[in-house]
């Protein structure tokens, strides 16, 4: 039986959000060598960009525990990119990326977006994958982020 994720609006920097969001940063720091993902040589993906009135940040429930977090953030008035995806690892091999995805890019349409834009860097192959599995098609670099090694857009 599959169980049924509950999305809910959070914070990048408080609450569940925060949390998740600080382990991804962990997570991300350790993939690559200390990588500070709010360094200034990164693209920007806090507060001020993943809430509204242009940006969302979403985090995921299962039987009410927190799994799940994801942002959307204003590229334009067309625009939209795909920020801070994570899951925690115990979640993760259930599809669960894929749910969250599907959420921020209906997330992304309720905002008024009719294109999202991601990226992924090369030791995350498998969110590439997943990414190229849902439709993103690979472009040129959009955001100057430079660990990332593959940059996606879809037509909402």
């Amino acid at each position: 039986m599959r169980r049924v994720i509950r999305f809910e609006d959070g914070h990048v920097d408080e609450g569940d959000g925060g949390r998740l969001e600080a382990a991804m940063r962990a997570e991300v720091s350790r993939m690559y060598a200390g990588l500070d993902l709010r360094s200034p040589e990164m693209p920007a993906a806090g507060p001020a960009e993943l809430a509204p009135p242009g940006g969302a940040f979403i985090v995921g429930y299962e039987d009410g525990v927190a799994i799940c977090c994801g942002g959307v953030k204003r590229l334009g008035e067309a625009a939209c990119e795909l920020k801070r995806m994570y899951v925690v690892p115990e979640a993760r091999g259930r599809g669960i990326g894929r749910v969250l995805l599907a959420a921020l890019e209906d997330r992304a349409r309720a905002l008024g977006y009719t294109i999202a834009r991601l990226d992924t860097g090369p030791e995350q192959r498998g969110a590439q994958r997943l990414y190229e599995s849902a439709g993103y098609r690979a472009i040129p670099n959009f955001n100057a982020n430079p660990i990332a090694t593959f940059f996606g857009e879809k037509r909402l």
